[in-house]
């Protein structure tokens, strides 16, 4: 299934970047991409870009099916044409953004626990252990899920969730806008768009969604390790108020570098396999 393995290829080489990142939202101890990168792998080796991937790969391929899924789906009841007449009759970008926004909203909803339980494991620096040393809080995906379903309750499993569904619900509409936009852009009338276009599209429709995203990204990582020994937030409102207290506006904008560059490359392959797959049933 390309979607999936796309999905899965996306994610090993998007993984590092995305550890960085979540360390940059969630703690204060690095002064930039490079410090937080040279203090990861001094301390934690190479293996330490890849904590908390094991749920991620499980989950792509539910979650690209979902998004993409539901994606096309929304689009035929709302335009009521399928993807060949498309071509011929694009359809609008208010139903693209909505049906984009539909996938969104149900993406987020599976994703909360998987994502929540990689943002645990990203946020462990524990080097790989010794003999000898304390273990790291969580042993492994399936140890964490356990160990948050017993010490906060199955809605601990769900914590961060309303950041993410926040997160993901219009930015997955602007990331569907700039994808066809630019394809229309540099597509002659009627045919499907090259490979290129495809990828250079899919890229910017990461970046572009990447961007928007990152604020309630930074709330969603903070969110998500609340709890962890203590509540420090009462609330999305309250860890957005208190972050900026402390931080400065700056805040929202952790990681948006890094995110940018890993959506590029991880989007333009994932579009290029969605394309291929929409033209091999079409």
């Amino acid at each position: 299934h390309p979607l999936v393995t796309t999905g899965a290829l996306g994610l090993v080489l998007g993984h590092p970047f995305d550890t960085v990142k979540v360390r940059l939202q969630t703690q204060t101890t690095y002064r930039g991409i490079v410090d937080c990168m040279v203090k990861i792998y001094r301390h934690e080796s190479l293996l330490g870009f890849f904590k908390g991937m094991s749920f991620p790969i499980a989950s792509t391929a539910v979650v690209n099916s979902v998004l993409f899924g539901v994606y096309s789906n929304t689009l035929l009841v709302l335009t009521a044409t399928s993807h060949q007449e498309r071509r011929a009759q694009p359809p609008s970008y208010t139903h693209i953004f909505l049906a984009g926004c539909t996938g969104g909203f149900l993406q987020a909803y599976c994703l909360a626990p998987f994502d929540l339980i990689k943002v645990r494991l990203q946020n462990q620096t524990e080097p790989r252990a010794q003999p000898g040393s304390p273990p790291p809080r969580y042993q492994g995906p399936v140890h964490c899920a356990a160990s948050i379903f017993r010490e906060e309750g199955p809605r601990g499993l769900f914590r961060g969730a309303w950041a993410l569904t926040l997160r993901d619900t219009p930015t997955v509409g602007i990331y569907f806008i700039t994808y066809e936009g630019l394809c229309r852009q540099y597509t002659p009338e009627g045919q499907n768009p090259s490979s290129a276009t495809v990828l250079v599209a899919g890229g910017f429709a990461g970046i572009a969604s990447w961007v928007a995203a990152t604020p309630l990204d930074v709330i969603k990582s903070r969110m998500q390790m609340d709890g962890l020994r203590r509540r420090v937030y009462q609330g999305m409102l309250d860890c957005m108020v208190s972050s900026v207290r402390q931080e400065g506006l700056g805040v929202f904008f952790r990681g948006v570098t890094i995110n940018s560059a890993r959506a590029f490359p991880v989007n333009a392959v994932t579009f290029l396999s969605y394309e291929y797959l929409l033209r091999w049933w079409g």
